[in-house]
């Protein structure tokens, strides 16, 4: 049982506040460890905020290697591996290759449908508890495809294997698509609509969340960088923090794309990259879009959030370098303009562009579970794409298996010592 057992989270990203959360409920006595302050800026808080069922392929999908052999030499393309001499890149693009096939999605892929829809039902208990203050709304997803080409590979590909998993995929052609009713001119071939996909202001639902985890005892440790372990046997004693060692009964993992590196002194190998992703929010913008959608030959996201708009996109995998480099923002604004041909340069005139760094394991999957070495270590961290969709389901799942109860999902693709 958990209650009244000590937990300590490591980490404060929307995975880290949700995790917090189910423990609270479980009667843990939660403290949360983030190293920037309050308030502070994370991976999910510049996202397009979806929470995709549909999205069940995972980022390691047959072809993706050699997409992303041709465009490591475009920094512009939609999914960029800058080229470098560094053993992990090495290891995690051996890793992903090796996962990019078939036979490996077609096992990922229950198992994300799974996750993302309990996940789902988890935002909407959560949205009706706190009072409908993070713009929650079911208003579905479309991909939209601007070549014929294009349009046939999305209907054969995702919309197949999602209708086939029981995740509605509509094939629409322009005409329907207009019909929608999505606010602004489109230059496309056709879509692929999923009806019950959802959308959610980021930025909101984190800020929600913090405020009811301080109602429910959560202490948070903001300021606090782990540099360090303390560990006696199989177990953890300790993580030792700018703010000195903090003692607990159970340890979470949940630091994003640095967890990798928060466990680097424990000997424990959990391949993870940063994939930097980059968004434009207009404050003000000129069209009023009804829904949110893919522009699926760029791989740019378009999410209404209130009275404001957000453009987001690319996959650099990268350093933690902090870099904004400009020809990625280019490519966001050339293939918002190359859909939407009423939109204009000067609609992004100003607009200051954020990044964030998603956290990708080698098959797109994440870990979540507990390590074998250290019998009070769980993970739950590397969710790439799908932090925001998975961070209710995961929050939840982490408190089920630390409370020992059996996951309602199969756990054994997601496990944390897959590549120790």
């Amino acid at each position: 049982m958990t209650r009244d057992k000590s937990v300590i989270v490591c980490g404060g990203g929307i995975v880290g506040l949700c995790t917090a959360y189910y423990l609270a409920r479980e009667g843990c006595r939660v403290t949360l460890v983030e190293r920037h302050a309050e308030g502070h800026d994370h991976c999910a808080l510049g996202s397009c905020g979806y929470i995709s069922p549909s999205h069940v392929i995972p980022l390691a999908a047959p072809g993706m290697v050699w997409k992303g052999l041709k465009w490591m030499l475009n920094s512009r393309s939609p999914f960029y591996i800058k080229p470098r001499l560094d053993t992990d890149l090495m290891r995690w693009g051996w890793h992903f290759w090796r996962a990019s096939n078939h036979r490996r999605v077609a096992r990922a892929a229950p198992i994300l449908r799974d996750l993302c829809l309990h996940s789902q039902k988890l935002f909407e208990e959560l949205d009706e508890l706190t009072g409908h203050r993070s713009e929650y709304q079911r208003a579905g997803l479309l991909n939209l495809c601007q070549t014929a080409q294009g349009l046939e590979d999305e209907a054969s590909g995702l919309a197949r294997t999602a209708n086939e998993l029981g995740v509605e995929a509509r094939v629409l052609d322009a005409k329907q698509t207009a019909a929608l009713g999505l606010g602004v001119k489109l230059d496309i071939a056709g879509s692929v609509y999923f009806p019950i996909d959802a959308h959610l202001t980021p930025a909101r639902f984190t800020a929600v969340l913090t405020a009811l985890l301080q109602e429910m005892g959560v202490n948070f440790q903001w300021s606090t960088t782990i540099y360090g372990w303390r560990t006696t046997g199989r177990r953890i004693a300790a993580v030792q923090t700018t703010a000195g060692d903090l003692i607990a009964d159970e340890f979470v993992l949940t630091g994003g794309s640095w967890s990798a590196g928060m466990i680097a002194g424990l000997g424990l190998r959990m391949p993870m990259q940063a994939g930097k992703g980059y968004s434009l929010t207009l404050p003000n913008p000129r069209f009023r879009i009804t829904k949110p959608f893919i522009l699926k030959e760029r791989r740019v996201a378009v999410t209404p959030m209130g009275d404001t708009l957000r453009f987001g996109g690319t996959m650099e995998i990268n350093s933690h370098d902090d870099q904004v480099r400009p020809e990625r923002i280019e490519q966001i604004k050339a293939g918002v303009m190359a859909f939407l041909p009423e939109f204009t340069a000067a609609d992004f005139d100003g607009i200051k562009p954020w990044f964030g760094y998603r956290p990708v394991s080698p098959d797109g999957l994440p870990y979540i579970g507990r390590f074998n070495r250290y019998a009070n270590l769980t993970a739950a961290c590397g969710h790439a794409m799908l932090g925001v969709t998975l961070a209710p389901g995961t929050g939840q799942l982490i408190a089920g298996i630390l409370s020992g109860r059996t996951p309602a999902v199969n756990l054994d693709l997601l496990s944390p010592d897959r590549y120790s």
